[in-house]
């Protein structure tokens, strides 16, 4: 898939920020803080049913959902599984740009839809220009990681409780 190209930046913060209020890696970030963010992400829309990544692609954004909705599907022997619905003030795509992995769902548009993004390289630019900043967005990433992490072995609990033993041998060890 040929990966889309973000507009030019958006110009008024007072329009987004509403949503950044609401996104658990700005969680703490100061108005200025807020604002050397906002000047790094770029607006890119989407169709309904449009891919906006592929499971196993490299990361190259943080995405905010801004209006729409993105769904987010895993592939089990050829089978799509629904493993959230995304909506405004949601972001997506962190974990993988962070970690240095390929994505591990696929991104798909269920409406019309208007992402915000944060490439790596701008991600980069505030490590080099402001270590504190960059460090505040590092460990909300992480603590948005630790949060899903906690919910997903919830969810690998209970359908473990359904299995036998033999399956969740190679689950169990990591």
């Amino acid at each position: 898939m040929a990966e889309q190209v973000p507009r030019e930046p958006l110009m008024s913060m007072d329009s987004v920020l509403p949503i950044l209020d609401r996104i658990a890696i700005l969680g703490g970030l100061t108005e200025a803080q807020l604002g050397q963010v906002f000047q790094r992400l770029r607006p890119i829309s989407f169709d309904a049913n449009q891919v906006v990544f592929e499971e196993g692609e490299a990361a190259s954004y943080i995405y905010i959902v801004l209006e729409g909705a993105v769904k987010l599907v895993f592939d089990v022997y050829g089978e799509a599984h629904l493993k959230a619905v995304l909506t405004p003030g949601n972001c997506f795509g962190e974990t993988s740009l962070i970690g240095i992995q390929p994505h591990s769902v696929t991104a798909i548009t269920r409406e019309p839809t208007e992402l915000l993004v944060l490439s790596g390289d701008a991600l980069n630019e505030l490590l080099q220009e402001d270590k504190e900043l960059f460090s505040m967005l590092v460990l909300n990433i992480a603590r948005e990681s630790c949060r899903r992490l906690f919910k997903t072995n919830e969810q690998l609990r209970t359908c473990l409780s359904h299995c036998p033993s033999s399956v969740a041998d190679g689950i169990l060890a990591y």
